[in-house]
């Protein structure tokens, strides 16, 4: 039963995995965070931008789930606009590799402890308005009109695990300066290769059938 969606989940995983690899304002905001306050509070911060990722995909697919029982072809609307914005994605990474612009990290400083950090993380992420396209892109890789609601569930928890590892790595290994110097050194030739991939993954959007 499960073979006939393994493509989609596995196209949204790798859209989820390509969007935490890339720094995005999140990204930075958890390397700087390790790097000029300290690493307890980066992993705090990550942890609640994670949470916050959970929270925007249990939404989104709920959301999906409404729409397509009242309107079967929203699907085919979501899926167009999801590989726009795939594309656009695939634009901005072409973009910034051709640029030789350096991370721009950013601190985020507020009193208390982990706590405080955790809260802030899922608020910064909760107030990202483009989450909820990020989101429609993945749920609409993984998922059509037909797909039962446990497809998405599957998308929901892997992402969540994926992005607690993902932001928690971040956090660890890109807290201290000689990691992130090497991400510099690197860094067009790997937006390159994800542009490539956003773009694959905008064409399967629109071509992919489940059945």
């Amino acid at each position: 039963m499960i073979e006939q969606y393994t493509t989609g989940i596995l196209l949204a995983y790798g859209v989820f995995m390509i969007g935490i690899f890339t720094p995005g304002p999140n990204i930075l905001a958890v390397i700087g965070t390790s790097m000029s306050i300290g690493r307890t509070e980066g992993k705090s911060l990550a942890c609640g931008i994670a949470t916050g990722s959970l929270a925007w995909g249990s939404l989104t697919l709920l959301g999906l789930t409404a729409l397509i029982t009242l309107y079967a072809s929203v699907m085919t609307v979501l899926k167009i606009a999801g590989a726009f914005y795939l594309l656009w994605l695939a634009f901005k990474a072409f973009k910034s590799a051709l640029t030789t612009k350096g991370l721009q990290l950013k601190a985020i400083a507020v009193k208390g402890g982990g706590w405080s950090y955790y809260r802030r993380g899922f608020i910064i992420q909760m107030t990202n308005a483009k989450a909820a396209l990020v989101w429609i892109a993945i749920m609409s890789l993984a998922m059509d009109g037909q797909a039962p609601i446990w497809v998405g569930g599957i998308v929901v928890l892997g992402t969540a695990i994926i992005s607690f590892a993902g932001h928690w790595a971040y956090a660890v290994a890109f807290s201290t300066a000689p990691v992130v110097a090497a991400y510099g050194r690197t860094r067009r030739w790997v937006e390159g290769a994800l542009g490539a991939y956003f773009c694959f993954a905008s064409y399967k959007l629109i071509t992919y059938k489940s059945s």
